[in-house]
């Protein structure tokens, strides 16, 4: 088995690219103990490599039995000898596979996360922990990435481990592309337009902006009743994000805000006008073209009448 000696590399974790194979098998193992019993979440080791400086591409997975108290965060079970037992099956199968990190479905951080990882940390040394949300409620990705950092107290208390959120994305390869469109074709509506896709799109955007706004807030009011302590690093992000906002109370923003929105709806009001004198003359074209076929059947049928039917004279029957 790996050891932090032989596996282990000082490459920083920048990004996490998650493949639908882990998605499918952490679901898989979510409900598989959710039938046989009351786990609130489950425990599995990733497998993967690197795709590039600072890129963890996570390509497989496979599952830990891992037990909890509710009532104590300190008592916890993760069985490392199942877990090296199976590494080396996998090893078998795709010796470029390590172990990268481990994952659990949440959906939120808990109290002895810590713990596990450093455990992990015995078989990958810049482990990664992916939160994977096997029941989502909010639409967005249901992937949340996060590495340990040792985290330096300005009090001149000792150092303490915490988790630090690192990006994280859904990447596959063309097999595994082709493989989750198979999966999709019973559930994607084809009846559906690109015009709804892209609002359901825009919506989703929203929705998940709504969902970190909730959660800055949250945070900095926690902060502010000293629940949380002063993370500055934080702070200054969220004050370049403030900076960054626009002054909607300047005269000159709000006037060309204005402009810009009446331009628009001018090019929409001119399009509609068009489009409805482009259907007025369709409809018109329609009607003489129904007209003359109308007068040119007519004409035939008067043509007919006309015209003298022939006489048919009986055979002459020979006297016998």
């Amino acid at each position: 088995m790996e050891t932090p000696a032989t596996a282990g590399n000082d490459v920083v974790v920048e990004k996490v690219v998650v493949h639908p194979l882990v998605l499918l098998s952490v679901v898989d193992h979510f409900n598989r103990m959710g039938k046989i019993g009351s786990h609130k979440r489950v425990v599995g080791i990733l497998l993967g490599s690197w795709s590039s400086r600072g890129v963890l591409d996570v390509s497989n997975s496979f599952a830990v039995p891992f037990d909890e108290d509710d009532r104590d965060k300190t008592v916890w079970f993760l069985d490392h000898d199942y877990l090296e037992q199976m590494f080396n099956m996998f090893k078998k199968v795709n010796a470029r596979e390590k172990v990268v990190g481990w994952y659990h479905t949440g959906p939120k951080l808990h109290p002895n996360d810590v713990l596990i990882n450093e455990l992990i940390r015995r078989y990958c040394h810049s482990s990664v922990l992916v939160i994977i949300d096997a029941k989502p409620r909010h639409l967005g990705l249901p992937t949340e990435a996060y590495r340990a950092v040792e985290e330096v107290h300005e009090d001149g208390t000792p150092t303490t481990k915490s988790f630090e959120h690192i990006p994280s994305e859904i990447g596959a390869e063309e097999a595994e592309e082709v493989g989750v469109e198979h999966l999709l074709r019973d559930i994607k509506d084809t009846t559906i337009g690109s015009l709804s896709q892209r609002v359901t799109n825009q919506l989703t955007g929203l929705r998940g902006l709504s969902s970190q706004l909730s959660d800055i807030r949250n945070y900095l009011k926690q902060v502010a009743d000293n629940q949380l302590p002063v993370n500055h690093q934080i702070i200054y992000q969220l004050q370049d994000i403030f900076n960054l906002l626009p002054d909607v109370s300047n005269p000159d923003f709000v006037k060309s805000l204005y402009i810009k929105t009446n331009d628009q709806m001018l090019v929409v009001y001119a399009t509609a006008l068009c489009r409805s004198i482009i259907a007025l003359h369709n409809l018109i074209n329609n009607k003489l073209a129904n007209r003359d076929a109308e007068k040119k059947e007519l004409e035939k049928k008067n043509e007919k009448k006309d015209t003298p039917k022939e006489e048919v004279k009986a055979p002459e029957v020979a006297a016998k």
